[in-house]
């Protein structure tokens, strides 16, 4: 007790324990392709190619403790306008490798799913870039992908399929 009656106390402001915690440990591209068939059928640009980008992921559990594979997978055609001629196909799968910890088990699965692939969107981002570029197109620049609406898009047609599975069985 200090002097004038007042009692002092040195308390640090305690870290929250359960904050969840995210590390990428490492990202890799795991597969990739691309073919130029503008080059090799000697083609020539005319107008604006229609640009066609489909997008997958996948996630599963390392053998180590709290480490998690995230891979995102895309896909991307560019087509003439009338899309009787293909320019190139890009096709790219990339993966991180993250650490995650304190995560509810109900909420890792959307964890996984959505956050993960945020984080290595703009590493993705600038390989495709760097790619079509190099292949001897103008650079493609991936508009933002909404991971959530993909999320919850493949969430509605897995409970499709199973619904369609119990009605057949």
């Amino acid at each position: 007790m200090a002097e004038n009656g007042e009692t002092t106390t040195n308390v640090a402001p305690e870290a929250p324990q359960n904050q969840v915690k995210m590390q990428i440990l490492g990202q890799y591209i795991r597969d990739m392709s691309f073919e130029n068939i503008l080059a090799q059928k000697s083609l020539k640009v005319e107008g604006r190619p229609n640009i066609s980008v489909q997008v997958a992921m996948d996630a599963k559990k390392r053998t180590e403790d709290h480490q998690f594979e995230v891979g995102t997978k895309v896909k991307i055609e560019s087509k003439t306008e009338s899309g009787d001629a293909t320019f190139f196909i890009l096709e790219i799968d990339y993966a991180g490798v993250f650490h995650i910890e304190n995560v509810p088990e109900e909420q890792l699965h959307p964890f996984l799913m959505i956050e993960c692939p945020r984080m290595l969107f703009p590493f993705l981002r600038r390989i495709v870039h760097d790619i079509t570029r190099d292949g001897g197109f103008p650079p493609l620049n991936l508009d933002n992908i909404d991971f959530v609406q993909l999320y919850r898009q493949d969430m509605t047609r897995r409970a499709e399929a199973q619904a369609a599975a119990a009605t057949t069985n």
